[in-house]
């Protein structure tokens, strides 16, 4: 099974997409000209600051709003590992899960989670803080795929041989 460690960043309810790529920066041409602007509604400073293998931790509805796809391709180009909330809206959930970007429910670690702590996740099994386990539901094998290969396009190329 899979297992990392990372920085947390923890972010509230209700963070939609206009909050993590506001729609006047929709309009850059890539995602690396966009990734500098993530967050900024909600905290400016924020997107300097993460770091590659760091970790959200949110509250519930996480990614609710619009279903522009650049909103989890700049959470992934900002190097985030994976985001753990208590709740993700569905359509950001297979938008993440068809970018390559882990998305894990958890219901209880936002309450006990404090910013700049340091948590390990392990892949289908818990979250690990000071000590605590906080477990997690398994994905099915095919997001797992999905996740691993980087995304949805480049799971179905390697699956039928065009990698």
């Amino acid at each position: 099974m899979e297992k990392f460690t990372g920085n947390v960043w923890v972010l509230g309810d209700d963070i939609d997409t206009d909050i993590i790529i506001p729609t006047e920066y929709l309009a850059l041409k890539t995602i690396e000209d966009m990734k500098q602007y993530g967050f900024s509604p909600l905290r400016p400073e924020l997107a300097a600051q993460i770091h590659e293998g760091d970790i959200i931790v949110a509250g519930k509805n996480f990614g609710c709003g619009s279903s522009r796809e650049q909103a989890p391709e700049v959470v992934k180009a900002l190097g985030i590992r994976c985001v753990i909330a208590k709740s993700f809206a569905r359509i950001f959930f297979r938008n993440s899960i068809n970018n390559g970007l882990l998305l894990i429910e958890q219901p209880d670690l936002y309450d006990d989670i404090l910013e700049g702590e340091k948590i390990t996740v392990t892949v289908n099994e818990a979250v690990e803080y000071h000590g605590k386990k906080y477990p997690i539901h398994s994905l099915p094998d095919n997001l797992v795929e999905i996740i691993r290969e980087g995304g949805l396009v480049k799971a179905m190329r390697r699956r039928n041989g065009l990698a």
